[in-house]
């Protein structure tokens, strides 16, 4: 589930029609909040001063567990970011990281031609909105000085950032403006995991162009562990580690309830997404939203279908199989469930909504209408599986905080 890009445009497109079924982008043990007090890094993060070539200038590395669509590998003065895939059927990218003060390395083979990004970085372009968590859970928001579009910004800690002047918005108008982007001479560029014919202009000018394609990871703690990505090009790598090994805790701990709840009787039933464009967008089986409704002791009758992306199905076919289903998980911001039926008549059928339990992943919207669980729901699976184990069973979570789901009111 691609989405929550702060730059509109394929990628935004895609999350509509992903958000859909992709109720699942980020649960009780962490609560609402962070993972642990993220504080600000120093000024002037550390550089190598007297190089020795024999030193590790790392001597923090990240591990990568879940997420298939990145590697990390580490010589002593320089890291290697690999993305398998920066964008759909794209070819993989590697750029080196080399520590600020060592020298840059000389490189052979398909590394000679990868783009060099010195580290840490002292400031960044985000294209999407996902990226921010990714700082401000590691206390390197201070590098944060470009964003595509500041409108769909949730956190109010980066809101306060921007306002400050700190940030530029470089792609108001959804076309990404070069010029802009090439006169602040920023580090790096972070993309939404889609290409962009203004990327080669920005690499002629030095600027590296990292690719974020997070939305491509299968699982919800695959697409979380890309903290590690971003905090190779910050240094935050001790506290992206403490961070990812909380939420990864605590969504274990939440899956072991639903784990559970499944044992002691049998999955809940649930339909997931809505209608877009005239299609049904349901997750298949081996998606990151179908893991999440398994984890958190739900099941829906396309849960056994193979792939990892959408199956575009008409209402006819999903009212057949999940018309019955008594919980349905939706994405759009119903004051009630009579702006359903005036959406679509044909959601009236829906078991759901004549039984009243509808639910919509638009409880946390951000003052110009961004909506939090595209933005921190990457990097919190925690929270969101916290969230569908209470709908999916309210008698077991009756005291739950929800963070990103509200239920929609029965007209």
């Amino acid at each position: 589930m691609p989405v929550r890009s702060a730059m509109p445009g394929r990628r935004q497109a895609a999350a509509a029609a992903f958000l859909t079924v992709a109720f699942a982008l980020t649960a009780c043990g962490g609560g609402s909040g962070s993972p642990a007090d993220a504080k600000p890094r120093a000024a002037g993060a550390d550089c190598v001063e007297d190089f020795d070539p024999a030193m590790d200038y790392f001597p923090v590395k990240s591990t990568v567990k879940h997420a298939k669509n990145f590697t990390l590998r580490y010589e002593k003065s320089y890291q290697v970011l690999t993305v398998n895939e920066p964008f759909p059927k794209g070819k993989p990218e590697s750029y080196v990281l080399v520590k600020c003060g060592a020298p840059k390395p000389e490189l052979t083979g398909e590394l000679a031609s990868a783009q060099q990004v010195t580290v840490p970085v002292k400031s960044l372009y985000s294209a999407s909105t996902t990226h921010l968590p990714l700082l401000t859970e590691t206390g390197t928001l201070d590098v944060l000085t470009g964003v595509a579009s500041a409108t769909n910004i949730s956190s109010a800690q980066v809101i306060e950032h921007v306002k400050a002047g700190k940030v530029t918005e470089y792609a108001k108008d959804r076309t990404l403006n070069a010029e802009t982007v090439i006169g602040a001479k920023p580090d790096v560029l972070m993309t939404q995991g889609t290409d962009d014919p203004q990327y080669p202009k920005l690499r002629q000018a030095g600027i590296a162009v990292v690719a974020n394609a997070e939305w491509l990871e299968p699982s919800p703690l695959g697409r979380a562990e890309w903290v590690k990505a971003m905090a190779a090009l910050t240094g935050a790598e001790k506290r992206a580690g403490e961070v990812f090994d909380t939420i990864e805790g605590d969504y274990r701990k939440i899956a072991e309830k639903g784990a559970q709840a499944v044992t002691a009787g049998k999955p809940v039933e649930v339909l997931p997404g809505t209608m877009y464009q005239g299609t049904w967008n349901m997750p298949a089986g081996g998606s990151y939203a179908a893991q999440l409704i398994k984890d958190a002791g739900g099941t829906y009758p396309w849960a056994g279908e193979a792939g990892t992306g959408n199956l575009q199905l008409n209402f006819e076919a999903v009212y057949a199989k999940g018309g019955e289903a008594p919980v349905w998980i939706a994405d759009q911001k119903w004051k009630s469930t009579a702006d359903a039926v005036q959406a679509d008549s044909r959601y009236g059928q829906l078991k759901a909504l004549t039984g009243g339990a509808v639910w919509t992943n638009t409880k946390a919207l951000g003052p110009g209408g961004g909506n939090d669980y595209f933005e921190r729901g990457v990097l919190r699976p925690d929270l969101v599986l916290a969230d569908l184990f209470a709908l999916i069973h309210p008698d077991q979570a009756k005291d739950h905080a929800f963070t990103f789901y509200t239920q929609v009111p029965k007209a």
